[in-house]
């Protein structure tokens, strides 16, 4: 079974739709390749999937412990290639992170190795630099 459908609406837009659930997201080409900019471009999608799953995994993981991550947030800043072809070339990923209960050195430790080898990051190319900045708020 398919996982999503695609729509093109014109304008260098798109609607994708989650097939399981029904939600959908839209995309927009970036102001610096022909788009308006009003949505996720598709490589922002890319670099917030990184942040997103990084996330997912360490919750899940966290859940399984006894842990809560409830309000914690993760800031992508995606960066791409200055000359062609045009690719991301870098995605820095940044926690905020609040746990409950307060956890010891190693099991933050233990977390942000999950975060860093989430699906998304293992499936990268090599050649996208992920950088993973942990800010543990308590």
């Amino acid at each position: 079974m398919s996982t999503a459908k695609i729509v093109y609406k014109g304008g260098l837009n798109n609607v994708a739709t989650h097939l399981a659930s029904g939600k959908s997201i839209e995309t927009d080409a970036p102001v610096d390749n022909n788009g308006r900019g009003e949505a996720f471009s598709p490589t922002d999608l890319t670099a917030t999937s990184l942040g997103a799953c990084a996330m997912t995994v360490m919750s899940i993981a966290a859940e399984k412990a006894g842990h809560e991550f409830k309000g914690s947030e993760v800031s992508i800043t995606k960066v791409m290639s200055a000359d062609a072809p045009r690719r991301i070339v870098k995605v820095k990923v940044e926690f905020s992170l609040i746990s409950e209960p307060v956890l010891s050195a190693e099991e933050k430790e233990r977390y942000e190795r999950v975060g860093r080898t989430c699906p998304v990051a293992l499936s990268l190319h090599l050649d996208i630099e992920q950088e993973f900045i942990f800010n543990w708020q308590n």
